[in-house]
């Protein structure tokens, strides 16, 4: 009986050392998310602009009778837009705003694979030296002699942080 109620326990130990990542391409590097976030993988598909929208918005698109927007991933993450290729997909992913759920679509070059990452493989984020703004970084993980940086969503993808965004764009091109 007391062995039972072990097992159970260290299974819990382990499934929480090792998480699970949806690996993506952004140009010439790997980036990851936690697969908890992540709802479903599209093909890139036709969007509508939406004008006087910071670049990192690509547009909107129907996903099922829904307006979904769509991130540019890349220029979110301050470098340049990125461009079509035959592997762009759309990663719909949630985040949580004042307890609400909201979908958003990232546009990446290219879905690798979805990995395990133990939580003694994953290394902070670097104090200097990355192209990305390091809270947007959760992690550095290591991965086959190579690292992945792994996002952290809530910060990379803050809906508010975005959202004033969106309006100081709105308000520089009326004034």
């Amino acid at each position: 009986m007391g062995t039972a109620t072990i097992m159970p326990a260290k299974a819990a130990e382990t499934q929480e050392a090792t998480a699970q990542y949806l690996t993506f391409m952004l140009a010439d590097g790997v980036f990851a998310m936690d697969i908890a976030t992540v709802r479903e993988i599209i093909q890139h598909c036709q969007m509508t602009t939406v004008p006087l929208m910071p670049s990192f918005v690509r547009g909107v698109m129907n996903l099922r009778g829904a307006v979904l927007p769509v991130i540019d991933l890349q220029a979110r993450l301050g470098r340049p837009n990125a461009t079509v290729g035959k592997k762009t997909c759309v990663v719909i992913f949630d985040v949580q705003r004042e307890g609400e759920r909201i979908e958003l679509g990232l546009m990446v070059d290219a879905v690798s694979e979805v990995i395990e990452i133990p939580s003694t493989d994953i290394e902070p984020p670097p104090q200097f030296g990355s192209a990305i703004k390091r809270d947007f970084i959760r992690g550095m993980g290591k991965v086959g002699g190579k690292f992945v940086i792994i996002l952290d969503p809530e910060r990379a993808l803050n809906v508010d942080e975005m959202t004033d965004m969106v309006e100081r764009s709105q308000e520089g091109a009326t004034a």
